[in-house]
């Protein structure tokens, strides 16, 4: 209501059609961006309410007797079995429990090592079930249990880098048990923490922050989701949805459907899985595709039944619309990028001759500068909006680490470096769901090339032709291809080279880590090269944004210029 007027006057100076869409566009995305940043403070401000308030629902009482009700333990593995995993499941401090490992995987060496592990079980306190069709990703591979092996009233599905703690069944039945309308209980998690390891020691944080600051409050005020693992659901529950939905967003979607039901999820805060990071840049962008497919996939099969919906509410709805809807939302952003940083400098901006003062030489370079008509927004306002738009993804881990500047900057900068430049990446897997309709479960821990192996095998002597690359390289949009990994190359020398033009210091920055990102996927994180140039994408955009700033006290730097903040 307050910036809408004025951001609508500048297309009064439209010069065409052309730059009607461009500053169009470049409206619709400003406001929608401070949407997200209204959302994420709102998270953030409601997560303080909820530890002011006095906590709700279960309390575990650690001198009840066992309970001795039945629990089907799922651990799901695809070539990605960790032994101390699963140990964790047999260490469970619980009477009547049986450990299922569902077994998906495809190379015998994984085969071998599950076996030689239940081979020192009884078959009564472990079972190894493998299907002949591996259809429906994880989904599929759970209805097959449920439906053909698990007799228990309960079930717990852990993830094959998941570490339970001995109490999990212990806190979590009672939980589970004492409201007839709750269907699941989700635990809590917390990174594991290695010192072998660089990109999992200077990442873990984000991981126990966030789940930390966005997770507890949804019990009081959102949608409590279930995420896939360390979690604990009623069978008849299952039955009741008629099972897992076969999406590689089952997790999700399996939420809603039993919320239809009228039945809902609860978050434990207090029992706390630990969950691994993924060792290295390859394993990250894997992980992130299969996420960014996968939530494209539950879109087009789910949005429109979640919005019908008459037992969910509307604050629920948006609690679920917003963080999925963003990984799309990449490509929109990837497209506001170019239309910002490139089309409206190239088509409405004005030449102008910088001069640089080093060591008494003067150096004129030709740079790009603001029309005139940006004039009208660029006010302190304006700026402060743009400003808190920008931290407020970040704020939970601001006041988290408020009185521990040098480590929040640290943290800031690595966090930029690994999420801000996946853009073209997402925007490729984004695009790729949208001309094929397929999504891939792609396995995090699977250390195999699997960038180009066919989901069919064709009785075809010829080679395939360029059509045929083309749809097989939409289709699954694997980080490996190095077709994927020379487009974000390419992509971000094009970029810098605009970014230098126009004077956009931020955008240099982003512009780097689209480059480093192809990078660090072949040659890691603790790379030289990438251990300096981690900290420049972050770095130069608070540059920029001081600079901004200095426009809002009458110094007028030319970088403050076309959407550099978002």
């Amino acid at each position: 209501m307050w910036f809408h007027p004025r951001l609508i006057s500048i297309l009064e100076d439209a010069d065409g059609l052309f730059q009607w869409m461009s500053l169009g566009y470049f409206i619709v995305f400003v406001e929608i961006a401070w949407l997200y940043g209204v959302y994420n403070i709102c998270i953030v401000l409601f997560s303080i309410i909820d530890r002011a308030m006095p906590r709700q629902g279960f309390v575990y009482d650690k001198n009840a007797p066992i309970p001795k009700t039945g629990v089907a333990v799922l651990y799901t593995t695809c070539n990605d079995f960790i032994e101390e995993s699963a140990q964790s499941c047999i260490n469970l401090y619980y009477q009547n429990f049986k450990i299922n490992i569902l077994d998906d995987s495809t190379r015998e060496e994984y085969k071998q090592k599950i076996n030689a592990f239940s081979s020192n079980y009884s078959a009564s306190r472990i079972q190894v079930i493998r299907r002949k069709q591996r259809s429906g990703y994880k989904a599929g591979n759970l209805n097959h249990a449920l439906t053909l092996h698990v007799t228990e009233p309960l079930f717990a599905i852990v993830d094959a880098d998941e570490i339970l703690p001995r109490d999990f069944l212990l806190r979590m039945v009672p939980r589970l048990q004492s409201d007839k309308h709750c269907g699941f209980v989700q635990a809590n998690h917390t990174c594991i923490q290695t010192h072998d390891n660089k990109l999992k020691k200077d990442m873990y944080l984000g991981v126990d922050i966030h789940w930390k600051w966005y997770q507890p409050l949804r019990n009081r005020f959102g949608f409590v989701m279930f995420l896939g693992h360390g979690a604990l659901l009623k069978t008849s529950c299952w039955k009741q949805v008629k099972g897992f939905l076969e999406l590689v967003s089952e997790d999700l979607a399996y939420a809603i459907a039993i919320r239809e039901q009228s039945y809902y999820g609860t978050f434990a805060e207090d029992v706390v899985c630990q969950e691994d990071f993924p060792d290295s840049v390859r394993a990250f962008r894997i992980r992130h595709i299969k996420w960014t497919r996968g939530t494209c996939e539950f879109l087009a099969h789910c949005m429109s039944w979640l919005i019908r919906s008459r037992n969910i509410s509307l604050v629920e709805k948006l609690d679920i619309l917003f963080p999925t809807v963003n990984l799309p939302m990449t490509f929109f952003f990837f497209v506001f990028m170019v239309n910002s940083s490139i089309v409206m400098p190239l088509t409405m901006g004005l030449q102008q001759d910088v001069t640089f003062l080093i060591a008494g030489s003067e150096y004129v370079i030709p740079m790009i500068t603001l029309p005139d008509v940006f004039s009208k927004l660029y006010h302190w306002d304006f700026f402060l909006v743009t400003v808190i738009t920008i931290l407020a993804p970040v704020s939970c881990f601001i006041l988290e680490l408020r009185k521990q500047g040098r480590r929040l900057f640290t943290f800031l900068c690595h966090s930029t470096a690994l999420y801000a430049t996946l853009s073209p990446m997402t925007s490729v897997a984004v695009f790729g769901y949208c001309l094929t309709g397929k999504a891939r479960f792609l396995v995090t821990g699977d250390k195999e090339d699997n960038s180009h192996e066919a989901d069919t095998k064709s009785n075809s002597p010829q080679k395939p032709g360029l059509l045929q690359k083309m749809s097989k390289f939409f289709s699954e949009t694997h980080p490996d291809h190095r077709g994927l990994r020379s487009a974000e190359f390419l992509a971000g020398m094009f970029f810098l080279g605009v970014a230098i033009f126009t004077f956009q210091v931020a955008f240099i920055g982003l512009a780097i880590g689209f480059m480093l990102m192809p990078f660090m996927h072949s040659h890691g994180w603790e790379h030289p090269v990438a251990k300096v140039l981690v900290w420049v994408p972050f770095t130069l955009i608070l540059l920029s944004i001081s600079m901004g700033g200095m426009g809002v006290l009458g110094i007028y730097p030319v970088m403050f210029g076309f959407g550099f903040h978002f």
